[in-house]
């Protein structure tokens, strides 16, 4: 069973909806969370709701045969997967074709579609908006329709008979407008849920409000009658390594931006992960390699500067010429410095956070130094979100780049991916999918090294 529910743009409740139903659900069904596009928040509040861990599906990372076997691999053991879209259905990164689109992943996957309509003081036009994603594109089944911040019972009894009669596809249900239900937003989207104290305050009121609001049981007939994937299916990954590693890998409130695949990556590549927190704990775990990736290092940066403990021992990890990888949030925490607070200094540069988003695009890099985790020659399909940058230029740069950016900003000049000996940091982040050798390359890297 299956279901995508998707937004005819951005802003109109998908995630609060996504999340209720979730939660909702899963007070009687094992539900498995998905997210459409590169996105770790929205998938930490799945991941909440559901007690499983949210993965992503991205047809910029994925062929139509890992899109397949990501979901079924995810799926194992589970009753029904719930997948919340990106931004608008069709939106993806080109105008016309559906390369990063929710729509790409509903022809994938043979899903159908619940579209999520904001109808504030619309009625007719809301059937005529709902006709013409209809239209647009055939081989994608809108199932039916969820209409948002709805004023009141006589409206959305309006707007309900109009789309149904125009449209012939059926509303499951209607949301009053009610601005207590929404949380609190941060220069990345949502606050992420791992952080938030009270998430789970919001969580169950969303799914409260959805039961009052929505046939589930309709819903939950719609995805039983959706049929069994029989496409081919491509692997996510590569095994390359048959020897037993320790990895570390950091987790807490500051890094907790990771796909789930390259961790599992690694898993099956033979290494044994071991979690642990530079925000609290005093040293590092026993490991051959680290691996941190983002989050909000700015917003923690004298809480990480106070913890010497911790910043001694990753930087004689670096020093040691031991296999270190960060992205994005830990390429912050790597540098000499975060405003004016001391981080690890495995890079003699300030990073700063600044007012104003410095990249927001899917990339696509080349790689033109062998690293840790990929080879010279090598391409790869990534993307890079951030507010933040370091503060390096022609007179101060002392490293070499791994990756010459062709898609994207990058950190310097359309370069990323600092290299200093075995330590990697990048404002690309990376998902297996796209670079099927990672966990590879990273637990060979980790043997070796």
């Amino acid at each position: 069973m299956r279901i995508i529910l998707a937004g005819t743009g951005s802003a109109v409740g998908k995630t609060t909806i996504s999340t209720g139903i979730m939660k909702a659900l899963s007070e009687k069904y094992n539900v498995q969370p998905f997210k459409v596009g590169p996105d770790y928040i929205d998938p930490s509040y799945h991941t909440l709701a559901t007690g499983n861990v949210s993965r992503n599906l991205d047809s910029f990372f994925m062929s139509e045969g890992q899109v397949r076997d990501s979901f079924i691999k995810g799926m194992n053991g589970k009753d029904m997967g719930i997948i919340e879209g990106v931004r608008g259905l069709f939106e993806g990164i080109d105008a016309v074709n559906d390369i990063g689109s929710t729509a790409s992943i509903a022809k994938a996957l043979n899903a159908p579609v619940i579209l999520i309509v904001n109808s504030k003081s619309l009625v007719k036009s809301a059937a005529a908006i709902v006709l013409g994603f209809k239209s647009l594109d055939p081989e994608i089944n809108i199932a039916g329709v969820i209409l948002n911040k709805v004023k009141h019972e006589a409206h959305y009894q309006k707007t309900k008979r109009s789309i149904e009669k125009i449209t012939g596809v059926e509303v499951i249900g209607g949301i009053k407008r009610d601005d207590n239900i929404s949380i609190e937003q941060r220069h990345l989207g949502l606050v992420p849920a791992v952080e938030r104290e009270n998430s789970l305050k919001f969580i169950d009121m969303w799914s409260k409000t959805i039961k009052e609001s929505i046939d589930l049981d309709r819903l939950v007939e719609i995805m039983k009658e959706t049929p069994k994937i029989t496409a081919n299916r491509e692997p996510i990954w590569n095994k390359l390594n048959k020897q037993k590693v320790n990895i570390a890998v950091a987790y807490d409130e500051v890094f907790n931006f990771y796909y789930k695949e390259n961790i599992e990556s690694l898993e099956d590549n033979h290494a044994k992960i071991h979690y642990f927190s530079p925000l609290k704990d005093e040293h590092l775990p026993d490991a051959d390699a680290l691996y941190i990736g983002g989050g909000y290092p700015e917003l923690f940066s004298k809480e990480l500067s106070s913890n010497s403990s911790m910043l001694r021992d990753i930087k004689k990890f670096h020093e040691d010429n031991r296999p270190l990888f960060a992205e994005c949030g830990g390429l912050m925490y790597l540098m000499n410095s975060i405003h004016d607070d001391k981080m690890v200094s495995a890079y003699p540069y300030k990073s700063i956070l600044t007012d104003r988003v410095q990249a927001l695009k899917y990339t696509i890099a080349e790689v033109q130094e062998d690293n840790i985790i990929s080879k010279k020659g090598e391409k790869f399909n990534g993307h890079e979100f951030h507010y933040s940058k370091v503060l390096v230029d022609k007179n101060n740069l002392k490293n070499k780049f791994a990756f010459k950016i062709l898609r994207g900003r990058g950190s310097f000049e359309n370069q990323d991916g600092f290299i200093e000996g075995n330590t990697l940091a990048s404002y690309v982040h990376t998902h297996v999918a796209a670079m099927p050798n990672f966990g590879g390359n990273l637990t060979i890297s980790a043997r070796e090294l």
